[in-house]
């Protein structure tokens, strides 16, 4: 028997999360995780642990702003090798953001396989800002290239990557922030120690993370300090930056 093909499909847009801004000024899209090789439809799982309730945190943050949140709908649910089918479903989303609500900024948030996805996809014109959430990225291997970066340059970035992961390696997601900290100072990583790949210890303190790094990215709000040292210290000081446990509790979003 041949090989069966590939089911063609297309990416979509989930709804926007919350209400949705009567006027756009900046939108969030959320890239859920999923596997290394597989042309299945993407599981829901990752989806409704994801989404929902760190989409929900950025509506709420970013509804006087005109925010809009909306997660992305892959295709396919594994990554499947050069093809990189969720990167390029995350360039589609953003080609459809500018569709719809014109010329405005984009952050690319994601988490596991999304992580990957985001970074992958940083360099889409629309994107100023990417959040990669314990990445799943590829082990070193001399004989095939390794993850680029260059796309990176221009946008700010922050990678999030719990101690104890044991589903995604953290010391990749360093070697990647150290590469492209090289290229562009604006990147910077915090390590959540003891956490493990879903940060689910910490998980209000990764969230006010994320949004305080995301309302500055995209409306130019100060960020917290923690932030602002970060991005600014040389590496690997920027790059191995700790969550302090309560993070976020004194910032009003």
């Amino acid at each position: 028997m041949g090989q069966q093909a590939t089911p063609v499909r297309t990416a979509g847009l989930g709804k926007a999360v919350g209400p949705e801004p009567t006027a756009v000024s900046g939108a969030v899209l959320l890239l859920p995780g999923g596997e290394e090789t597989s042309a299945r439809r993407p599981s829901p799982v990752w989806a409704t642990a994801f989404v929902p309730s760190l989409g929900r945190r950025f509506a709420r943050a970013g509804r006087e702003e005109g925010l809009a949140v909306h997660a992305v709908r892959y295709r396919y649910r594994g990554w499947n090798g050069s093809e990189a089918h969720p990167a390029a479903d995350a360039e589609w989303a953003a080609d459809e953001v500018v569709r719809r609500y014109g010329d405005v900024p984009v952050c690319l948030v994601g988490l596991d396989m999304g992580g990957r996805a985001a970074l992958r996809a940083g360099g889409h014109e629309a994107v100023n800002s990417v959040v990669a959430l314990a990445p799943w990225l590829p082990e070193d291997d001399v004989a095939a290239p390794a993850e680029p970066v260059r796309q990176l340059v221009g946008r700010r970035v922050l990678i999030v990557h719990g101690t104890n992961d044991e589903r995604t390696d953290p010391e990749l997601s360093f070697r990647l922030a150290e590469r492209a900290k090289k290229a562009n100072r604006d990147v910077c990583r915090f390590e959540v120690h003891s956490d493990g790949h879903t940060l689910h210890q910490y998980r209000d303190e990764v969230r006010s993370l994320a949004v305080d790094f995301v309302m500055g990215a995209l409306f130019g709000h100060p960020v917290s300090r923690p932030v602002e040292d970060a991005l600014a210290a040389p590496p690997p000081i920027g790059l191995r930056m700790p969550l302090a446990a309560g993070f976020g509790k004194s910032l009003r979003r």
